[in-house]
């Protein structure tokens, strides 16, 4: 789902005009980010019989960044690990979610995020806009150790809700187990010992037939 053609939510009720301008700007943004709960994911949730929500799975990478923190090949800030979980997604808001099997949308991802990310960001003021977009680029890039722990956690997210969907979107048509071993390797390189459990989940589902 996307909201690209809907006006700003802080729009519709508009705030106070006696706000401290910086304060609107900063209030505005976080009122408009509350599109990321109507955000569809193609992840099945494990505890009801439903999808998950883009903000769902924000959450559930920062709490796994706290708890796994220790599986990293290399020592990770939590803290800044946390910060690249929770941004990363908001560009789906204007973007949409793009399926991990999904090829055709999957080529043009970059350059609808990279137009989200100027227009959603753009709400905040001018410093708090570098560095929000700072944190989206680091995360994309995986050029250091938090990035590609917390790309490592967007990949083992889904990944355990698979499992406990017995299959989920591995038996999307025509994806194959290797297609996902292939999807999935980025953990590897953030977490050895992760991966290894991963791939040992993956290869349990295709002996049950949950991935052929």
């Amino acid at each position: 789902m996307t909201t690209s053609d809907a006006g700003l939510l802080a729009d519709s009720n508009p705030l106070p005009s006696d706000l401290d301008s910086r304060l609107r700007d900063h209030l505005t943004f976080l009122i408009e980010v509350d599109k990321l709960k109507t955000v569809l994911r193609q992840s099945p949730l494990a505890a009801a019989d439903r999808r998950e929500n883009d903000a769902e799975h924000s959450w559930h990478l920062a709490l796994m960044v706290m708890t796994l923190a220790e599986y990293a090949d290399e020592p990770v800030d939590v803290g800044h690990t946390i910060k690249l979980v929770v941004v990363h997604d908001l560009v789906e808001i204007y973007a949409g979610d793009t399926p991990l099997y999904d090829t055709e949308a999957g080529a043009s991802q970059q350059e609808r995020e990279e137009a989200a990310a100027d227009r959603l960001f753009g709400l905040l003021p001018e410093d708090a806009e570098r560095e929000m977009r700072a944190l989206f680029d680091e995360f994309e890039a995986r050029t250091t150790p938090e990035a590609r722990f917390a790309k490592a956690m967007d990949r083992l997210q889904p990944l355990l809700l698979n499992w406990m969907a017995k299959g989920g979107t591995w038996r999307t048509p025509g994806v194959t187990a290797n297609d996902v071993r292939a999807r999935k390797a980025v953990i590897g390189e953030a977490s050895t010992p992760l991966w290894d459990a991963a791939q040992s989940l993956i290869d349990e589902g295709e002996r049950r037939g949950w991935a052929r």
